[in-house]
């Protein structure tokens, strides 16, 4: 994952966890109303706040993203007791040259034909807010009650000055 510096210390700690999961799940809502989560490669954390994933134009993911923007990305380190929620705003963008960009080897089991493959397409998720647990040194009960090594925050991407 290409891990941009952040513009606050909160967000480079939240950096910091979705760099060593790099895997997230994607939650969209489907026009039934039903939640949907499914594992995708995070190849970039921008300096702007967004989370960038490579996806199939033809997903039902983007036809469940183009009702309804709002999206939720969990990424779970359960080794290293490290968890990540982060609420924000898709897009979807068919840049042929930031998609070449943005190609990593992590992703070519889902995308055989490569970063020319013509259902290939850009999927940003802007964080609006998200909330960490890091509880490295400990068990999972850190993350249940305050201790010296446990940390727990929410964070608010703060716009460009």
């Amino acid at each position: 994952m290409d891990r941009q510096p952040q513009r606050h210390p909160d967000m480079e700690k939240l950096a910091s966890l979705v760099e060593q999961t790099a895997i997230g799940m994607l939650t969209t809502l489907e026009p039934d109303g039903s939640l949907r989560s499914r594992p995708l490669v995070t190849v970039r954390l921008d300096s702007g706040g967004r989370l960038w994933f490579l996806t199939s134009i033809s997903s039902p993911k983007v036809a469940e993203i183009d009702q309804h923007r709002q999206v939720n990305v969990s990424y779970a380190d359960p080794k290293a007791q490290s968890f990540v929620s982060v609420s924000g705003t898709t897009q979807i963008l068919r840049d042929r040259e930031r998609i070449r960009e943005l190609w990593t080897p992590e992703v070519e089991p889902w995308f055989p034909q490569g970063a020319e493959d013509p259902d290939l397409a850009l999927l940003a998720v802007t964080i609006e807010s998200a909330e960490y647990w890091d509880a490295p040194s400990r068990g999972m009960v850190r993350i249940l009650g305050p201790g010296p090594t446990s940390e727990h925050a929410k964070v608010t991407p703060r716009p460009h000055a």
